[in-house]
């Protein structure tokens, strides 16, 4: 914009631009950010009359040419409908169900009574150490099932006042009922050949052993 020989202003000063110069700048300004950011092709709130002229469909105003609608559309005015517009059709939009996770089949079994155990006491000759060794028998077991295992504190359980003096352990195999043992409250040795179990698919017996430390 060509500001010299205004009045007030030197020969090749700019000069102080008017009220009207500087808002059409601005819209120019305008347009041609909007240009960069909007396709007028895939906006839905601009449409072109009868008249050749253009309206806003969401603000509901006129515009002579397509550089003053895209002006427009980076107002106040706009801006707040469009905001506007997008919080209500959030709110009328249906709530999204989410799709449900597939569940998992558990497995049902009927309980068909406690195994025949056999639990020994040993002391390794050389550290002095005791050992237990359980023997757990499973004739009937579920197919693919292996048995599990694993330590409860006595603050866990509800059968008996708990006492800090013992802790217990427990086997479980399907469809037999859990069992288990109550032994000392001493720290268990799981180093090399203290600590082993073994499951012997033929027998169906579960071997246990392990060694408390010294």
């Amino acid at each position: 914009m060509d500001f010299q020989n205004r009045v007030g202003s030197r020969t090749g000063g700019g000069g102080v631009a008017g009220w009207s110069e500087t808002n059409r700048d601005r819209r120019e300004r305008l347009r041609k950010l909007a240009l960069e950011t909007i396709d007028l092709a895939r906006d839905p709130y601009f449409m072109r009359n009868h008249l050749g002229t253009y309206e806003c469909k969401l603000c509901l105003t006129l515009h002579n040419t397509e550089g003053s609608y895209l002006a427009h559309t980076q107002g106040k005015k706009h801006q707040y409908n469009l905001g506007r517009r997008l919080a209500k059709e959030a709110n009328d939009a249906p709530a999204q169900i989410l799709p449900e996770r597939p569940k998992a089949d558990v497995k049902k079994f009927v309980k068909i009574g406690r195994p025949g155990y056999k639990v020994t006491k040993q002391r390794d000759p050389e550290t002095g150490q005791h050992s237990l060794f359980f023997q757990i028998d499973y004739p009937e077991i579920a197919e693919g099932i292996c048995p599990r295992h694993r330590f409860m504190s006595a603050y866990e359980q509800r059968i008996e006042p708990p006492d800090r003096s013992w802790q217990y352990l427990l086997f479980a195999a399907e469809p037999y009922e859990t069992i288990s043992f109550k032994i000392p409250s001493r720290e268990v040795d799981k180093g090399e050949g203290k600590f082993w179990t073994e499951w012997n698919k033929d027998t169906k017996q579960f071997f246990m052993q392990f060694h408390f430390k010294r």
